[in-house]
């Protein structure tokens, strides 16, 4: 049995399993932006509606555990086999080839691209903070709360509502966003690509639609601060 584990793990972290694993949480993760996108647009409809969102999560409990434990992994395994094959890239390049030079359209080669571990890092950054500030921020015992339908659940819209009135967070969370725009403009394909889903006959429509995927999340996204930020001064 240990036998076939190694195995297993040999297949892993080979050339060939880090592009199928890069593939899979990178895919993984972009159906949670997708998700976590529309929820947050809940927030535009007024009223209790965002809360009872969050809420609804909250009650799933154990599940809602083992999905963000899931998620986690997925981000852990994304950045670590990111980082690691930008550090292998490096060295094999001796630090050499600084200045980069379009490769053209067979490539897809783009500022997107080469710069996915720099909006990498920013993004994981990001998220530690984001998580801080919002999923761990203050809640029903720091006075965040509000009665609905006779429960008294956190008021998460009122946290969303004074943080991003600051213009740090009303501007700086969509600074950041731009970035997860073309991170995810790029990401898709290279995703697609490793896992062999590409083909020349599909190219060109999987790019554009990669590119859709990052301008309608980061749209998504940067509506809710600034709709809060701007809202204030009506």
């Amino acid at each position: 049995m240990s036998g076939r584990n190694n195995s297993i793990w040999q297949a892993l972290v080979s050339p060939v399993g880090r592009k199928v694993l890069t593939g899979l949480t990178g895919l993984g993760l972009v159906l949670f932006v997708i998700v976590h996108m529309l929820g947050n647009l809940t927030y535009l409809q007024g009223g209790d509606a965002y809360n009872l969102y969050a809420h609804k999560l909250a009650s799933y409990g154990v599940l809602l555990y083992m999905l963000e434990i899931g998620l986690a992994a997925f981000f852990a395994v994304h950045a670590y086999i990111g980082i690691n094959i930008y550090l292998r890239k490096r060295r094999a390049r001796g630090g050499r080839y600084n200045t980069y030079k379009t490769a053209g359209k067979p490539s897809r080669q783009s500022w997107a691209s080469r710069t996915m571990i720099l909006s990498g890092v920013v993004l994981l950054v990001f998220l530690v903070l984001h998580l801080m500030h919002f999923k761990f921020g203050p809640g029903v015992a720091e006075g965040y709360v509000v009665a609905v339908d006779g429960a008294e659940i956190r008021d998460l819209r009122r946290l969303m509502t004074e943080k991003f009135q600051s213009p740090l967070y009303a501007f700086g969370y969509p600074a950041v966003i731009v970035l997860l725009g073309f991170h995810l403009r790029h990401g898709f394909w290279s995703a697609l690509q490793s896992l062999s889903f590409t083909s020349p006959r599909w190219n060109a429509v999987l790019y554009a639609l990669g590119a859709a995927i990052g301008l309608i999340v980061g749209t998504g996204f940067i509506i809710v601060p600034l709709w809060i930020y701007f809202s204030q001064f009506n």
